[in-house]
């Protein structure tokens, strides 16, 4: 199978949440702010928000008992499409969006069932990203298979929300317990089944037989399946069979099954999920409602998206001056404007020193013609001091002068200033509905900046040192409808010094899910290098054909015509200058077509503040639709205030902080700090010499499909599961290389650099595994580092005894 065979693959043409920031809280019991979004993709049916309400309503009541009285869904938003008609009981979102929901409504990662399913790579108690429901298992009768949509609600609830596992093993479904009896992974092992091997069934008849032993393993047959009796007494647990009746109740430290290998027992050190849940931040400090009446019922709103509306907030005081910051910005907001923003948004400008200033109300991005009024208007002076609030304020009124709401609308606001009154807006900035994203720009940017992203759900990025960290973060800067095809993607961010009179070469690999609205951009600081582009057919493109900015802001910009040839490209830069100076590289692109889906990366640290000595993860995401993309090189840069950087290569091999192994989610353990303040996190994946591949099987963390009953001694079966194939299991995929953001995080209680000596443990074995070999016993593991999973290397040991 190759890439482009997109009939096999039902996939959902949209973006996947990345970073994520929920808007959901808990407020006397009840909780509030949860969003479920639908995809762009998926066809308007009114069908679809009566039985989200249904599920939801049904989920609350369930929760509610599950928890002991303790929480149940109080107000719930589902965000409409705007790809769907317009009604008058459909209202304005504020922060809500697609790629901020807790719950997505899309249509499958691949063609082979509707698995609900949560995407949740933390470790034990760390909240997941999102659950996704396919309209199809919304839409359609599961109950004999999952159970009703309100109990699924709740087991999905509980990955996301309070980080706990799965209590059944689909590679281990059996194992052998401390009184060497072949059991059936399971929590509890109150539940009560049958283990046989299906010969054949047809409509609702079936042909079984007992399983065999294996001889090799101990264990039953690799077909042999644990069929539960649909009569139980057992009340747990709901994250092993939420479908049973019975099953209403979390597995306790009386009922939790220690010895199945699961990933509760794996990832959270054999306790138990109620265990977990009550350690959560939700429950520390949650009583049981007192009295015996259900909770209410939930209040749903519904919100549909609407057209983007962006604004520039952009300083200019007099500290933009140096070190080239005013320079830096305004090639940064060029790139924005020109290559980044989506077409058909709304984009306004306001600069700001102790005073703000109107630059541009909301102008649509349709032709050159539009982003050009706004480019001329960039600042070319720097001057006066910094009043971060009257920027917010003026950003608020160009929109507002152009008849929009601030209400759902974003400001990017760009500062490197201190300024005590930033607090004096903040409640403006909350009532206005607006989303910020921030970006503090050298060592001394306001230390409050990070509360305005914080509390309107904004992204958060710092800049220093490295001379693109502007441009690769207005370059994360997308839309949040779920649209990807639309979305630019960053193939380039490379900053080079190059010595007088030498040449420097480098390639981009330009793969086929991409190609449309093709730009290749080079900074410099002197002068204006010689430049050779050359695409993966020969054809060459030359200094003269880049377009040099008007406002002299020192870049030159090709866009190649119609859609970028697939291969390798190739440049070479020539710095004509006699002493060095810094040129930068930068490529963008979108998807090939509305059609194609590209592959992406996401990224974001595990948190966003951390008090040393607390570990840090990085994670990244690389995937297609919602496919993973494995066996590709992950490279993390991260940059501390003082302008060091370090270098982590993320690994996706389930072992350290990588909590499944094959799962597309790359990650390490970040543990070299360098004094306090702000850090940057940028991620560069690429796919190299034609070894990467697209993994086609199902998510981990999912709702059990139930292969069918016992019911009074009879074997009632479901239908089969769809199942993939060991040999389309997976996909080539071509080489390719994309670049992202992963915003800022801060970090206090840090020695200076230098002066400390590491105090992190080595980390924990997790994927130990025994294997009969011949006439011995054969112990796998994959051995931890001196500091977390830093210095690892696979390590087997043998164990003989006779046989």
């Amino acid at each position: 199978m190759v890439l482009s065979l997109y009939v096999v693959l039902f996939l959902a043409l949209h973006l996947l949440p990345g970073v994520k920031s929920s808007m959901a809280n808990l407020n006397n019991n009840g909780y509030d702010g949860i969003v479920i979004a639908i995809n762009p993709g998926v066809p308007e049916d009114e069908k679809l928000i009566q039985n989200i309400k249904e599920m939801v309503t049904e989920a609350s009541t369930y929760l509610f008992h599950a928890t002991k009285r303790r929480v149940y869904f109080r107000n719930v938003s589902i965000l409409i499409p705007n790809t769907w008609k317009s009604k008058s009981e459909y209202s304005m979102p504020k922060q809500e969006s697609y790629d901020q929901a807790d719950v997505i409504v899309a249509n499958p990662y691949l063609k082979y069932g509707d698995d609900p399913y949560t995407l949740q790579y933390g470790q034990c108690g760390e909240k997941g990203q999102y659950i996704h429901f396919t309209p199809n298992f919304l839409l359609t009768n599961n109950l004999p298979i999952y159970g009703s949509r309100g109990r699924v609600f709740v087991h999905e609830w509980a990955h996301l929300r309070w980080g706990i596992f799965d209590e059944y093993n689909v590679d281990r479904p059996f194992y052998i317990s401390s009184r060497n009896t072949i059991e059936a992974t399971r929590c509890s092992t109150h539940i009560t089944g049958i283990n046989v091997v299906f010969k054949e069934c047809q409509g609702s008849s079936c042909i079984t037989r007992p399983c065999r032993r294996d001889s090799q393993t101990g264990l039953y047959e690799a077909k042999c399946t644990f069929i539960p009796e649909k009569s139980q007494t057992a009340r747990d647990s709901i994250m092993f069979v939420q479908s049973l009746d019975s099953v209403t109740e979390f597995c306790t430290a009386k009922t939790h099954n220690t010895e199945a290998p699961n990933l509760q027992n794996k990832m959270c050190s054999s306790r138990s999920t109620w265990d977990v849940i009550m350690d959560s931040d939700d429950f520390r400090n949650a009583s049981p409602m007192k009295g015996t009446d259900p909770p209410p019922h939930p209040t749903f709103s519904l919100l549909k998206s609407k057209q983007r509306v962006v604004c520039l907030v952009l300083d200019k005081s007099g500290s933009m001056s140096s070190e080239d910051r005013l320079f830096r910005m305004n090639q940064a907001a060029e790139l924005y404007l020109i290559q980044i923003i989506e077409k058909g948004s709304l984009v306004g400008m306001v600069t700001f020193e102790s005073l703000a200033t109107t630059l541009n109300y909301l102008t649509e991005i349709i032709g050159d013609n539009a982003y050009e009024k706004i480019t001329a208007n960039l600042p070319q002076e720097a001057s006066g001091g910094t009043s971060i609030c009257s920027g917010l304020r003026a950003g608020f009124q160009a929109i507002i002068h152009s008849n929009q709401s601030t209400s759902g609308s974003e400001i990017i606001l760009l500062t490197d200033g201190e300024d005590d009154q930033i607090s004096s807006c903040f409640e403006e900035v909350k009532q206005s509905g607006a989303i910020i994203h921030t970006i503090a720009l050298g060592p001394s940017a306001a230390r409050e900046l990070e509360t305005l992203s914080n509390m309107t759900g904004g992204y958060r990025f710092y800049a220093n040192k490295d001379i693109n960290g502007l441009t690769d973060a207005f370059s994360r800067i997308s839309s949040r409808s779920g649209s990807i095809t639309q979305q630019a993607i960053q193939l380039e961010s490379k900053a080079l010094n190059i010595t007088g009179r030498k040449w420097i070469n480098g390639t981009v690999p330009v793969d086929s899910t991409i190609g449309n609205d093709t730009f290749f951009v080079v900074t410099w600081t002197i002068q204006k290098p010689e430049i050779l582009l050359q695409d993966p057919k020969g054809t060459k493109y030359e200094a003269s054909d880049f377009k040099v900015d008007k406002l002299n802001i020192r870049s030159a910009r090709l866009r190649i015509p119609g859609i970028a040839e697939t291969g390798t490209w190739t440049y070479s830069l020539l710095n004509k200058h006699a002493k060095s100076q810094m040129l930068t590289v930068t490529m963008t692109t979108r998807a090939r077509s509305p059609t194609t889906l590209p592959v992406i990366a996401t990224a974001h640290m595990s948190r966003s503040t951390t008090h040393y000595p607390s570990p840090m993860i990085v994670y990244a995401q690389v995937s297609q639709g919602f496919l993973p993309v494995l066996g590709i090189n992950v490279t993390a840069i991260i940059e501390t205030e003082d302008g060091h950087q370090v270098i982590l290569e993320l690994w996706d091999n389930g072992a350290g902080a990588d909590t499944v192994k094959n799962d597309g989610i790359y990650s390490r353990y970040f543990t070299e700090y360098h004094g306090n303040g702000r850090y940057s996190l940028k991620v560069h994946a690429q796919a190299r010499n034609n070894i990467a591949r697209l993994s086609l099987r199902q998510q981990q963390n999912r709702a059990m499909y139930i292969p069918g009953y016992v019911e009074n001694g009879k074997i009632i079966p479901n239908p089969p599961r769809p199942e993939v194939k060991d040999d389309v299991s997976e996909a080539k995929v071509e080489d390719f290389s994309r670049l992202t953001s992963g915003g800022s995080f801060t970090v206090s209680g840090a020695p200076p650099a230098g002066s400390h000596t590491p105090v992190f443990p080595p980390g924990k074995i997790t994927d130990l595994e025994a294997k009969v070999k011949d006439d011995h016993i054969q112990l796998s593991w994959t051995a931890p580092g001196n500091v977390l999973d830093k210095g690892k290397e696979k390590m087997l040991f043998n164990l003989s005894f006779p046989m």
